[in-house]
């Protein structure tokens, strides 16, 4: 199975195809199906919002701006603690790193429960944005532990349907608590919606730190050869990206492509976020009325967008094609976004331009992370990803405001989202100009 030949690298174990995409086989299915799982309460937890303001809004009195900056202000706390999150990964291990998020994640998103005024609720969201800081980097980070570069697009679309599935179930589920679970004990629907929603997390999170290992050397669900594959190949790879040249931290923090990559990021979560956010209440205005139909509703989109995601990610794969993968459906996404503000007599028709613009604008996601882990593995890679993931992701802090403060100003979300459409566009453009195709492509070949 294994054999020791010279290569361009020196003396090095060899193995066939079959071998290694068995062996890549076996660690997926041992990591991606737990963290999927953990990635969908984090998920949950950050679109809830969206679907407490159908009753929490207008309960505590809170107008659309004030709904906005709460839900904007998770992601400051989310910007301001990324980039330590992940480097103290690097020093302490992802077990324990990822154990503090999520303990401390669903405590503090079961606690906004109790929230009464604006200013607790804009305490409980900023730090539910501390604590769930370097989440999702972490992983990013964490699967380039394991995974060559050549097969990290369909692993991290794999790992992404969890926003999808996500998306699923937060609606029929958020919707089903609002209605049914209102006035139980005397607490609010949406009350127990963060309280059912929020500590589920916390015990995975210690399940997780049970189950996870550090990296491949410390697995012992694998055999002595499947290490030596894994490991291999990802030597490999920091040779073919050579890695001689320095990957201090200073370079990392200098580099503009890593923040053209962190632009392009903030600009596909802009419309990302607007859809997350904003949903439920798009589809209150097409008339409907009951939350649990809402709820079913918002079902729709995130489906079709799922089985998008893994094809396309599959066919970028296949093809060693990053740059128009991402630009393609991103910008058919941005165009149905745009177009919802325009046909919104025809409930189906409005679903449709719905569904399109969240399958265009979660289908290149993966494509988007293939492109950045390719070109920061030549970099600080857990420094790189916290700076794109923690800039880009101030959008989820722009994008909610900027709506919630129209919609306040004007009584329509109509210019807020023309708005998120042009900045969708403009970070597709700057990918396009800004990131050559030999960036990501030379190192995946290899």
């Amino acid at each position: 199975m294994s054999a020791t030949m010279t290569t361009q690298f020196g003396a090095a174990p060899l193995h066939s195809k079959d071998a290694i995409d068995a062996t890549l086989k076996k660690v997926a299915w041992r990591l991606i199906p737990f963290l999927f799982f953990c990635y969908v309460l984090n998920f949950i937890d950050r679109i809830n919002i969206g679907y407490s303001q159908l009753q929490m809004k207008q309960e505590l009195g809170f107008t659309d701006a004030v709904y906005g900056l709460g839900a904007g202000l998770f992601f400051i706390g989310y910007f301001t603690f990324e980039v330590p999150s992940n480097l103290m990964l690097e020093k302490i291990g992802a077990r324990k790193t990822i154990l503090r998020i999520m303990l401390l994640w669903g405590l503090t998103s079961a606690a906004t429960m109790f929230v009464v005024t604006p200013v607790q609720y804009y305490v409980a969201r900023s730090f539910l944005g501390v604590f769930e800081a370097g989440f999702f980097p972490g992983i990013m980070l964490y699967l380039t532990y394991w995974f060559p570069a050549g097969h990290r697009a369909r692993i991290v679309a794999l790992f992404m349907t969890a926003v999808v599935i996500a998306g699923l179930a937060a609606g029929p589920i958020s919707g089903w608590i609002l209605k049914d679970m209102n006035g139980v004990h005397g607490l609010q629907g949406w009350q127990w919606m963060f309280l059912l929603e929020g500590l589920p997390s916390s015990l995975f999170g210690i399940a997780l730190y049970l189950y996870l290992d550090d990296r491949p050397k410390d697995a012992k669900w694998l055999t002595p050869v499947e290490k030596e594959i894994v490991i291999h190949n990802l030597e490999a790879d920091k040779k073919v990206a050579d890695v001689s040249r320095h990957n201090r931290l200073g370079q990392t923090f200098s580099d503009p492509k890593i923040f053209l990559l962190a632009f392009v990021h903030f600009a596909i979560t802009c419309g990302g976020f607007l859809i997350s956010f904003w949903m439920p209440t798009i589809i209150r205005e097409l008339g409907v009325t009951d939350l649990l139909q809402i709820g079913l509703y918002a079902t729709i989109p995130y489906g079709i967008a799922g089985i998008a995601m893994v094809l396309w990610a599959r066919h970028s794969d296949a093809k060693l094609e990053r740059r128009w993968h991402f630009a393609a459906p991103a910008l058919i996404g941005a165009l149905a976004l745009g177009l919802t503000t325009v046909i919104s007599g025809n409930f189906w028709v409005s679903m449709l331009l719905l569904t399109v613009a969240t399958a265009g604008l979660v289908a290149p996601l993966p494509v988007f992370w293939a492109i950045s882990t390719a070109y920061l593995s030549q970099t600080a890679a857990a420094a790189g990803i916290a700076i794109i993931t923690s800039i880009g992701n101030l959008s989820g802090f722009v994008s909610p405001y900027v709506i919630g403060s129209i919609k306040t100003s004007t009584g329509s979300t109509t210019i807020g989202i023309y708005l998120m459409t042009a900045v969708v566009v403009a970070g597709v453009l700057s990918l396009l100009v800004g990131v050559p195709p030999r960036m990501v492509h030379e190192r995946e070949e290899n």
